[in-house]
């Protein structure tokens, strides 16, 4: 099945987000529409809320899918979450945790510098701006006199579903234990 699109405002329809449960209903990750229309068709997943657009091929109009839960459960270790740059960037928000800058490129600072001991965990690396990171040095934050913003911690996978929770994704909130479940 081909999906048509009309207009450009269309063409973002498709790569619309859809949260993916396990057939726990636990939540496992993010993906496109497109992808859960093709597992729908598939007959891989239960759509559980659709977005109110409508997408279009030439036989068949399908709901735009925003919510759906894979029919065979997946061994998934859903909550855990990579330590890499990338994460770590997007758990500190992509702001220096010495200054609060939010425009300068940043690096990953290790609290307890690696030269003493510090080692690559969740607790103790930070986003830092070039410069903080420089004036830092092989030191930490109390010796150098630069306060964090914010202790840093281990995120849990919902730190990151929250991102793309906004007035579309209302239907997410109670599988994200954001809010209790509406029943009818």
């Amino acid at each position: 099945m081909k999906l048509s699109y009309k207009n450009s405002s269309n063409n973002q329809l498709l790569s619309r987000a859809v949260l993916v449960l396990n057939a726990n209903y636990a939540p496992m990750m993010v993906c496109t529409a497109k992808r859960a229309i093709c597992l729908e068709i598939l007959d891989k997943v239960d759509i559980l809320a659709n977005y109110e657009e409508k997408v279009n091929s030439p036989s068949v109009t399908l709901s735009l899918p925003s919510v759906i839960k894979i029919r065979d459960f997946v061994r998934y270790d859903n909550l855990s979450v990579d330590l890499n740059r990338k994460n770590i960037l997007s758990r500190d928000e992509h702001i220096c945790q010495y200054c609060g800058d939010k425009n300068s490129p940043l690096t990953i600072d290790h609290i307890l510098p690696k030269g003493r001991g510090g080692q690559d965990l969740w607790e103790n690396l930070v986003t830092a701006c070039k410069p903080c990171n420089q004036k830092k040095g092989n030191k930490t934050p109390e010796e150098a006199s630069m306060p964090l913003k914010r202790k840093p911690k281990r995120p849990n996978r919902l730190h990151y579903f929250y991102k793309y929770i906004n007035d579309k994704q209302e239907e997410w909130k109670p599988y994200l234990f954001m809010e209790p479940f509406k029943i009818n």
